[in-house]
């Protein structure tokens, strides 16, 4: 673990839509600053994602200055959104918890509906400290987090997609693999450390800023979704299937909390903690 070192960072300013990879990002106590602040709606209130919509695959978000995002996607002019001022907050549903959202302006819902072909609003997280608390279960005290599915951060290794690819290979879809980094739409990707060794991680440090690892991942149909195509296959789910099955859930890699805030940059350290 001597060599080991933060490779690659990843931002999705809006959940589900093709994000960015900085060379830095600063870490709040619920994630890497504008990460997943932004999120898509249907008209019941309920999250819009890659699960039923692939295509978001194909539309992208790039962070602006203040935290709006500048939207884009095939066949659209850009769109810029800034973020909203404060106002009547509308509710929203994202994974059975409930959750107060502000929402952007008219023209962002018209153009997210009109890629989509589907009514849908676009809205911002206003407040991440006080707005979704973390998965009580795997949660300490005061612990919250933006638009990301459970958890400020996700982490994968590269041996441990390394290996994966490896599995996939010798199964039912080789032609599938090797199957690069973005299907798991991870915040950081480390290198340097054995495949696999993340299942026993309880904390780790990425220069100066520390975490603590609050459970393994399972994986869902987006990660069998091509993040350039929009297509979906089998893998990885048929081979998580049947070599990484844990308590029920096909996982592959850690969610991460902050235990503390700052800069992370490509080439840190990563330490394991006790």
């Amino acid at each position: 673990m001597g060599n080991a070192e933060l490779r690659s960072i990843h931002v999705h300013p809006v959940k589900a839509l093709r994000g960015f990879s900085p060379r830095e990002a600063l870490v709040e106590p619920w994630g890497l600053a504008g990460d997943r602040r932004w999120a898509l709606i249907d008209g019941g209130g309920k999250v819009v994602t890659q699960r039923e919509h692939p295509r978001l695959a194909l539309a992208a978000a790039e962070l602006l200055p203040g935290g709006g995002v500048r939207l884009s996607a095939p066949g659209r002019d850009p769109l810029t959104v800034p973020v909203p001022e404060p106002a009547a907050t509308v509710a929203m549903e994202i994974f059975g918890t409930k959750v107060d959202a502000v929402p952007a302006r008219d023209t962002a819902h018209t153009w997210c509906s009109d890629y989509l072909g589907l009514g849908v609003r676009l809205v911002h997280m206003d407040d991440p400290a006080t707005r979704r608390p973390v998965d009580p279960d795997f949660a300490l005290p005061g612990e919250t987090v933006g638009f990301a599915d459970g958890y400020p951060l996700l982490l994968t290794s590269e041996a441990s997609l390394e290996a994966l690819n490896s599995l996939i290979s010798q199964g039912d879809y080789p032609a599938e693999g090797p199957l690069p980094m973005n299907r798991f739409r991870p915040n950081v990707v480390v290198a340097g450390t054995a495949a696999w060794a993340e299942d026993d991680w309880s904390g780790v440090a990425i220069g100066e800023v520390v975490f603590r690892v609050a459970k393994m991942c399972g994986r869902c149909v987006v990660t069998t979704t091509d993040q350039d195509t929009a297509e979906r296959g089998k893998e990885p789910l048929r081979t998580l299937a049947g070599h990484r099955r844990i308590g029920g859930k096909l996982v592959f890699r850690q969610n991460l909390v902050p235990r503390s805030t700052g800069t992370i940059r490509v080439g840190d350290p990563v330490r394991i903690l006790a």
